[in-house]
């Protein structure tokens, strides 16, 4: 009788021819790769959860993998085997698995296994009898409550954790206060199964404060849809998303940053694999820190210590760390975050991120101010010693002007005598038509208004005098030059018994800002030099030429005489102070005379006359 199989039988012999050829094609590559390898080297099995790409025991695997090519001093030869049937909770698949391995390494055995993760646990020790009993073995990235130390044998160690999602709630409640439901994203694989209930019983305590919301029923699509619309004071529990209720695996940290991107609430999670740029943050096993003591006891024991002497305390959360730009988009506050909190990803502040740039402005501003208050206190240092200066140059032109008033005594005496006498015999006459019979009415009329005429000029004598000699602080207004000369000149004309004045005043206005009585007594100072200059030339040759004119945007006077003129080598000198050409002299005129018209913005200058005697003119600028 023959025998036909079912389609059941059928699909299972074609499994099993399958699994044979591709376990047989598989030993073929692997003895040519161990033929050609370096015969010294030492053979570690590395043993992964679900498949390379799987968070987080891929980040622990490759970290493992380069800290113990950096620790031990020999070399390497790595091979990688996933556990796919860890996906479900079907063992079949297990067996043949199993009988691979033992006839891959039969000949060759191992020197290390590093199981990565609590499926690669839990499935040497469900076949430790069968697989490698001599074999050295560590277990990895595991949970100690995924890991039956009964059933450990002296080749065995273990580089535990220890999960703590109270302290992930605690944590959470502490940076949002408000936090009224948390939901828990995990999948339905057997050992995400085990974590639903380990974290259920952890966080019973806060059953009267937070709702749980477990996403471990929904397929992924429909977790994201929800996840979209959780109500205010929501937050997320990222656990582990391996494989869904659709069936569908999830490698990497692809469900995580699609979640992160629709989701209504900050999500916190519990291992620095995922702390990519999805999480706010929270309490985490360091992969760096866990890697690296699994490196160092895969160099123990390659160097000979046996693997069941080795003991590692269970791993602890590290201190807690937190995304800045996650904490910005959900408005979480830094004073929120728990005692030694590392803050990563913060943008630079301006400060930061042009530190030198800032520094050298802030730098450059600081001595250019440095600069200013020196330049400011030299300027005020400066103003006090020009109204200094110029008190004391105002008193000295006083002195100067009084001097030159004294040597104008005689002019003056007689500018004054001249109309008493008048107005004294004026007088004596209207007294005697007084006395007369019949007085003469029109010529005593004659007579005062002779009277009131002297009086006014002997009063306009004494007005110059008294204004010449007053002292008065430097002060700038609007003149008319011509008149200023002019009105000196007037103050001067007595001395025409002695000297012949003559003045030629230009018809064109000169307006000009200047201190009147500091002027007139520059103009008295050249025409009382001019004087003495004459002094040994006979009187007929005794004139002094006064000329006012207008020079492109200059007023300028010119004051000429024909003494005997100023020595060519002293021509340059002739305005330096206590220069004199009189023995009597102090020197102070001329200096005096320049530092008034300089403080005019004027100048000042002395020459020759080509026919004898001196020259000098002052150019004050118009104003226009």
């Amino acid at each position: 009788m023959r025998f036909w199989p079912t389609a059941l039988s059928w699909r299972n012999c074609r499994a099993r021819s399958f699994t044979a050829v591709l376990a047989i094609a598989l030993l073929q590559v692997t003895v040519r790769q161990s033929q050609a390898a370096d015969p010294a080297a030492k053979r570690v099995l590395m043993l992964h959860s679900f498949g390379p790409q799987f968070k987080p025991w891929s980040d622990y695997a490759r970290t493992i993998r380069a800290e113990t090519i950096r620790q031990v001093k020999s070399s390497i030869d790595f091979t990688d085997f996933s556990l796919t049937s860890a996906r479900s909770d079907n063992a079949e698949p297990e067996i043949p698995l199993v009988q691979y391995l033992r006839a891959l390494y039969l000949r060759e055995p191992l020197d290390l296994i590093i199981a990565v993760g609590a499926p690669a646990a839990s499935f040497i020790q469900r076949h430790r009898s069968e697989l490698f009993q001599t074999t050295p073995m560590i277990f990895t990235a595991v949970d100690r409550r995924r890991v039956d130390f009964s059933q450990l044998s002296e080749n065995d160690t273990v580089v535990a954790v220890d999960h703590d999602f109270a302290a992930i709630l605690k944590t959470i409640l502490q940076v949002l206060p408000d936090t009224r439901a948390l939901a828990i994203v995990n999948g339905v694989s057997p050992n995400e199964v085990f974590w639903h209930a380990e974290i259920q019983r952890q966080l019973a305590p806060f059953a009267n404060r937070v709702v749980l919301k477990w996403y471990d029923e929904l397929p992924f699509a429909d977790i994201l849809k929800d996840a979209a619309k959780l109500p205010p004071h929501s937050a997320i529990l990222w656990h582990l998303m391996n494989v869904d209720a659709a069936g569908v695996s999830h490698e990497e940290n692809e469900a995580l940053n699609a979640l992160a991107s629709v989701a209504s609430a900050p999500i916190f999670s519990y291992d620095g694999s995922f702390f990519e740029g999805a999480l706010v943050g929270g309490p985490m096993f360091s992969v760096l820190e866990s890697s690296a003591i699994t490196a160092s006891v895969a160099n123990r024991i390659l160097s000979g210590e046996r693997a069941g002497d080795i003991k590692t305390r269970p791993i602890e959360f590290a201190a807690a760390k937190f995304d800045w730009r996650q904490m910005q988009r959900w408005g979480i506050s830094e004073n929120n975050l728990p005692a030694g909190s590392t803050v990563y990803f913060r943008e630079p502040t301006v400060w930061e991120r042009y530190a030198w740039q800032i520094a050298s402005v802030v730098a450059i501003l600081v001595i250019q101010a440095g600069f200013i208050i020196i330049l400011l206190r030299e300027h005020r240092r400066r103003q006090l010693v020009e109204v200094q200066y110029r008190q004391r140059t105002a008193e000295l032109v006083h002195v100067n002007r009084i001097a030159t008033a004294g040597e104008l005594t005689a002019s003056i005496a007689h500018e004054i005598n001249q109309p008493l006498g008048a107005i004294l015999t004026n007088a004596e006459t209207a007294q005697v038509i007084l006395k007369s019979s019949s007085p003469d009415m029109a010529e005593l009329n004659e007579i005062v208004g002779d009277i009131l005429r002297d009086d006014r000029r002997a009063s306009e004598v004494i007005r110059r005098m008294k204004s010449l000699l007053k002292k008065a602080p430097f002060e700038l207004k609007s003149l008319d030059f011509n008149d200023l000369v002019g009105e000196t000149v007037e103050l001067v004309l007595g001395v025409g018994r002695k000297v012949e004045l003559v003045s030629v005043i230009t018809p064109e206005a000169l307006p000009i800002l200047g201190d009147r009585i500091q002027l007139q007594q520059v103009i008295l100072n050249l025409v009382t030099n001019g004087i003495d200059a004459m002094k040994e030339i006979p009187t007929e040759n005794r004139i002094i030429s006064i000329r006012t004119a207008r020079v492109e945007k200059f007023a300028e006077l010119s004051v000429l005489d024909r003494g005997p003129g100023i020595p060519e080598d002293k021509l340059k000198e002739v305005f330096d102070p206590f220069y004199s050409s009189k023995a009597e002299g102090m020197g102070m005129g001329l200096s005096i005379a320049r530092t008034i018209i300089e403080a005019h913005n004027g100048q000042i200058r002395a020459e020759n006359r080509d026919h004898g005697g001196a020259s000098f003119r002052i150019r004050l600028p118009i104003v226009q």
